[in-house]
């Protein structure tokens, strides 16, 4: 720890805001306070005095006790030992706080990476070799899942004078040493890097990749693609979480990072109680082998919260220049925007909207675009996928972190509570919602699937935007009232909605569903819809097509055959034209 500052002390305590004498600080450096040293950050300067935010709580702190500068701002260390670990929104490992009780207390000294575990380092360079930042050095087998590489740290380039044989080290052995212009530099197996400031990278780079997340209301009507940004807003008990965890759970994406900002402490324990138990449906592995848990519930200190999403991050953006592609869930902004007006009020700001502060919608913007597909190295690329739950009070999308959400993400997944409350899940609103990736990802379906994905998006849009307009008839006169064609759009957008758009986050088949068997189940719908009609102008009553078995099955199809059974969901379409020339025929 660095003490050329000069000491200070404390002048008066607000909460998680302390006042403080320290000449000679600098805005957002990292102090020390009181006998316990808790950790704080410098934001705002009076004069001779500076404010700090204590990321600890500070029951039992009082005036007159020490404050001392690191000189550093507030970072995170980045290296061998993060993946399957839970830290909290200053990247303290919980499990350390756990061997000292159920509760959090300041513990001196602790650090995210032990300093004494051994890694087996594997070299991939040799001296002589000419490396830049973010080349990689060697790499470190972290998990079954993921191989954690040793990156050159930001601002060095020049020639390897020596390297590591391969062997068991600590991160605090220097692996090896790179001749620069200005000397020696040694480099070890982790970096330190601030967590309000980007990392590096050489430009962003345009895809259509789409990020399939296993969600069929998603993939196929809302798309989101690689190293893109979404929201997903919803009231009390919409199913924000609950989405998230499905997310986490099946997205494809080599690393996932969860961050769990100002959510109830019982909900973050379901997290990691499921976690360690999931198994990774693409390695078989357990799923906890390739995430990383960020966990600030909204009983710990409210500073460390506002500060939790920028540590998530950083930490995603690690492993981006690794050539992972990361998803990180922030659920949810809306704590983490209450935090900040909480921290606001204490330092007696002038609230804008609501109450927040007038820099809400910078905050919002400096974590999200953070995300994106990134050049990290020549011809090495990283994604950064960013997915933010929004909690609105009384579910009002209209309300200020909504709204500025809105302005830097490109897919809106609306919740809607009347859904919820009818048991339909995931609650997301096929109205409400929005996905601006449409046109970008049509290209990967036709490539990757053969299919014309778009006109099915679209057919289905118009079923939809025709059964709303239907439904407020319905209100009126009833369904009896309807001729049988606008009949049949009802009959098909509930299909729609039953068969495909719900979907069983706790059933083995149906909580992961793939492109492919999206596309099958919607062919067949379609089927329905197209035989129908062709019945219904061969004069076939339309109580005959509402009353056949074959609706039943559809509506069965997506708990009753796996991704692995698409041929026999082939012999399901057969059935229906057989069931179909029955009709008919026959009038069966």
């Amino acid at each position: 720890m660095n003490k050329e500052i000069k000491e200070g002390k404390i002048i008066s305590i607000s909460g998680p805001v302390v006042l403080a004498e320290l000449p000679g600080v600098r805005m957002r450096d990292l102090v020390m306070i009181g006998e316990t040293e808790l950790i704080g950050e410098v934001i705002e300067f009076r004069k001779e005095k500076v404010v700090i935010q204590v990321f600890e709580e500070t029951l039992g702190l009082k005036p007159g006790e020490k404050v001392f500068s690191t000189n550093n701002p507030l970072s995170v260390e980045l290296g061998p030992g993060m993946v399957g670990k839970t830290f909290d929104g200053i990247q303290r490992p919980l499990q350390v706080f756990q061997e000292h009780g159920a509760f959090i207390s300041p513990l001196k000294g602790i650090k995210a990476l032990s300093r004494e575990k051994e890694w087996e380092f594997n070299p991939e360079v040799k001296v002589g070799d000419a490396v830049q930042e973010n080349s990689i050095l060697g790499n470190v087998k972290e998990s079954e899942l993921i191989t954690t590489r040793i990156l050159v740290p930001p601002g060095i380039s020049g020639k390897i004078k020596k390297i590591k044989s391969k062997g068991k080290y600590t991160i605090e052995e220097p692996v090896a040493e790179i001749e620069t212009d200005s000397g020696i530099t040694s480099v070890k197996m982790y970096q330190v890097w601030p967590i309000r400031q980007p990392r590096h990278f050489i430009k962003r780079v345009f895809s259509n990749d789409q990020l399939i997340t296993g969600t069929r209301v998603l993939d196929f009507l809302f798309p989101i693609k690689r190293g893109g940004v979404a929201a997903i807003p919803g009231g009390f008990v919409a199913g924000k979480t609950m989405l998230q965890h499905s997310l986490a759970k099946w997205i494809a994406a080599d690393i996932i990072i969860y961050v769990g900002c100002g959510e109830r402490g019982n909900e973050m324990t379901q997290v990691l109680e499921e976690f360690p138990q999931l198994i990774d449906p693409r390695s078989g592995r357990p799923l906890i082998e390739r995430t990383i848990l960020i966990a600030n519930t909204s009983n710990m200190p409210v500073t460390a919260r506002e500060s939790s999403i920028y540590t998530g991050i950083t930490i995603a953006e690690y492993f981006r220049d690794m050539g992972y592609d990361v998803a990180i869930m922030a659920d949810s902004t809306s704590r983490w925007a209450e935090a900040l007006r909480e921290i606001s009020g204490r330092l007696e700001e002038i609230p804008a909207e609501e109450g927040f502060p007038s820099y809400l919608a910078s905050r919002l913007a400096e974590f999200y675009e953070r995300a994106g597909l990134m050049e990290v190295h020549p011809g090495r690329l990283g994604s950064i996928t960013a997915i933010g739950a929004v909690s609105p009070q009384g579910g009002d999308f209209s309300e200020p972190v909504t709204q500025n959400t809105k302005r830097f993400i490109r897919a809106f997944w609306a919740l809607d509570k009347n859904l919820a409350g009818a048991r339909h899940f995931p609650a997301i609103s096929w109205l409400e919602s929005y996905s601006e990736y449409i046109d970008e990802v049509k290209d990967w379906w036709h490539v990757n699937y053969r299919k014309d994905w778009l006109s099915y998006r679209m057919k289905a849009v118009e079923i939809f935007q025709k059964d709303q307009k239907l439904q407020q008839i319905v209100k009126l006169v009833g369904p009896d009232a309807l001729p049988d064609d606008e009949r049949l759009i009802l009959l098909i957008a509930d299909l729609l909605k039953v068969a495909f758009l719900q979907q069983n986050a706790f059933d083995d088949i149906d909580m992961y569903c793939t492109p492919e068997k999206q596309i099958k189940m919607f062919e067949l719908i379609m089927k329905f819809f197209d035989e129908s009609e062709k019945s219904l102008q061969d004069g076939v009553p339309f109580h005959q097509i509402q009353g056949m078995e074959i609706l039943s099955s559809l509506k069965r199809m997506k708990i009753e055959y796996r991704n692995d059974q698409l041929p026999e969901l082939d012999t399901l379409g057969d059935k229906m034209v057989k069931d179909f020339q029955n009709i008919k025929e026959f009038g069966l």
